[in-house]
């Protein structure tokens, strides 16, 4: 098992991590003004963006869709990224902060 997981990080090279980075920047900024709450600074904006492309790969897969590309990547990741807001503000009972 230890073997396996190695092997998957090993898998990820500095090109990737800056492309999932970015994707995940941009993803998470655009839905969190689009969302209506402002963006969560840098940090935040790509946490939420890459927890957005995992929601948005996830709900795409269910219907048979997929993103190819930068572009592509990026529309899932950003739908993904509002769906995930919406859920932690239903969750939380947060509506927007307040700048």
């Amino acid at each position: 098992m230890f073997a396996a997981t190695t092997l998957a990080f090993a898998a990820i090279d500095l090109g990737g991590l800056v492309w999932w980075l970015l994707v995940g920047l941009i993803a998470g900024a655009l839905a969190g003004l689009v969302m209506k709450g402002g963006g969560y600074g840098i940090v935040g904006d790509i946490i939420v963006g890459l927890v957005g492309a995992l929601v948005g790969g996830f709900l795409a897969s269910l219907i048979g869709l997929g993103g190819y590309g930068f572009i592509g990547t990026t529309i899932v990741a950003f739908i993904g990224a509002c769906v995930f807001i919406a859920i932690l503000r239903a969750v939380t009972g947060s509506r927007s902060r307040r700048v």
